[in-house]
């Protein structure tokens, strides 16, 4: 069996590699200061002599033009960061309910009598059919069909988006209500054509990174993601630390000694207000806000761990410029909010990473190791669901706080939404909610270059490797 080239190896599919190849070269241009070449040069790039995936390399070229526009930014006028590439988003079926091969043409006729928009008819075979314009997707005929032959038919964004943040427009193609959406990004990972895209800080950062080279004002810092020790398998950590240097930047923190600081406030906060719910998943709490307002009031006033790091170094290192790096769409929303702006000043996933170490032909796995600044082992932990809670306990533990901690770990959008709606109704047996809106936690987001079970365990094997074993030492390792 072949093996597949290694930049393909880094990832999990085709699309993502995709995807990367428009950010690397977007980054290779604006390093090089010719990005009006970008729309010229990259379509034909990447797109060769005959189509691979579309009708024509008109149209597949014309599809690679507008992902190098969400690479540059996207629509500015658009304030969510996840945008959809309407050329793109046409090869789905329409969703909606359908009649199966398995229609046994039973004389019953059960879901014609259930339909109330009188959409199902029978052909000279007794099976049934479903009229699309007037059927309401109301579910009645699957519900008592004895055959389970109708079923229903979602895209793969509708599927993955549990918030129903998605509808079909009336071209067709996917619609992204901003109002409900929370920028979590499970569409973007889960759209087999590549048509949903998180916009790109990219040449934000790259901006920073030459500034930060051609003038000493400043000093450009990068904090980190602990789920990077799950990302990158073709290199060691320490020699991902080195490339991140090598691209320019001053200094790699932890975003998990941020998670420290979190963990220590948030353990002393929950124990004086008796219920919580956790402040580190910016999606999670895009959703409270959006469809839990009442909950408002019990989101922990805690910045999230990136934020907290973040404005520790621009309150220590004046005039420090600041990048996170991590696995997180949702982020690229939290760093524009007013509380978060002053302390982080860009966002780009693992994904972008990987494109700006190859726009500038840096190989990763040759460089030596470089370490980083010393988490404990419960900072480190965030980066996986329950790891929150455990540094909570840690937390009340090491500040001997009495407490009866009753934690509720929430792995993804749908087990929060339980969560929630408990606590809504006073029903939650627990009284804290740690929230994630991805499944699994930060190791589920959609910058990953992989996702899979492995990564927990690269998590906690990461989190074991900490010099600092409490919460208290790696506090007391900043001062």
């Amino acid at each position: 069996m072949a093996t597949k080239p290694l930049q393909e190896r880094k990832f999990d599919t085709k699309v993502q590699y995709l995807k990367y190849k428009v950010l690397r070269e977007v980054a290779s241009c604006a390093f090089e200061d010719r990005l009006l070449d970008t729309y010229i040069n990259v379509p034909k790039l990447i797109v060769k002599d005959k189509p691979t995936m579309r009708c024509c390399i008109y149209k597949e070229r014309a599809i690679v033009e507008e992902r190098i526009r969400l690479a540059m930014g996207g629509d500015k006028s658009n304030p969510n960061v996840i945008e959809v590439i309407d050329i793109a988003c046409d090869e789905c079926p329409a969703s909606g309910y359908s009649v199966s091969e398995a229609c046994r043409g039973c004389l019953a006729h059960r879901c014609e009598d259930v339909c109330p928009r009188g959409a199902i008819s029978f052909d000279e075979n007794q099976k049934a059919h479903i009229d699309k314009s007037k059927c309401v997707n109301c579910g009645q005929c699957a519900k008592v069909c004895p055959y389970s032959a109708i079923i229903d038919h979602k895209r793969p964004c509708e599927t993955a988006c549990k918030i129903k943040a998605i509808s079909m427009g009336e071209s067709g193609a996917a619609q992204i209500d901003n109002d409900t959406c929370i920028s979590c990004g499970a569409c973007v990972y889960q759209c087999p054509f590549g048509a949903i895209v998180d916009k790109s800080f990219i040449l934000d950062v790259v901006d920073l990174i030459k500034k930060s080279e051609n003038n000493e004002a400043y000093k450009l810092y990068a904090v980190i993601a602990p789920s990077i020790s799950s990302q990158f398998t073709y290199a060691k950590l320490g020699q991902v630390i080195s490339g991140i240097k090598e691209l320019g930047f001053f200094h790699v923190v932890e975003a998990a000694l941020g998670a420290d600081m979190v963990a220590y406030a948030e353990s002393k906060e929950l124990a004086e207000k008796g219920f919580l719910t956790s402040s580190c998943c910016p999606a999670f709490v895009d959703y409270v806000e959006k469809k839990f307002p009442q909950l408002t009031e019990h989101i922990s006033h805690n910045l999230s761990p990136a934020a907290t790091i973040a404005k520790y170094i621009k309150e220590t290192t004046p005039g420090a410029k600041v990048v996170f790096i991590g696995p997180c769409t949702a982020k690229k929303m939290e760093f524009q909010k007013e509380k978060v702006r002053p302390y982080i000043d860009s966002v780009i996933t693992f994904e972008e990473l990987q494109a700006l170490f190859d726009s500038r032909n840096i190989e990763v796995s040759s460089l030596e190791e470089d370490v980083l600044d010393n988490a404990s082992y419960y900072g480190r932990i965030f980066a996986r669901s329950g790891g929150l809670s455990d540094a909570v306990a840690e937390g009340l533990k090491e500040q001997e706080i009495e407490f009866d901690l009753k934690p509720i770990p929430c792995s993804g959008i749908e087990a929060c939404r339980v969560a929630l709606l408990k606590a809504s109704k006073n029903v939650l047996p627990g009284n804290f909610i740690e929230g994630m809106a991805c499944v699994d936690g930060c190791i589920g987001g959609a910058g990953c270059l992989t996702h899979g079970e492995k990564n927990k365990a690269d998590v906690d094997k990461y989190g074991k490797e900490a010099y600092e074993k409490t919460i208290s030492d790696a506090i007391g390792m900043m001062k």
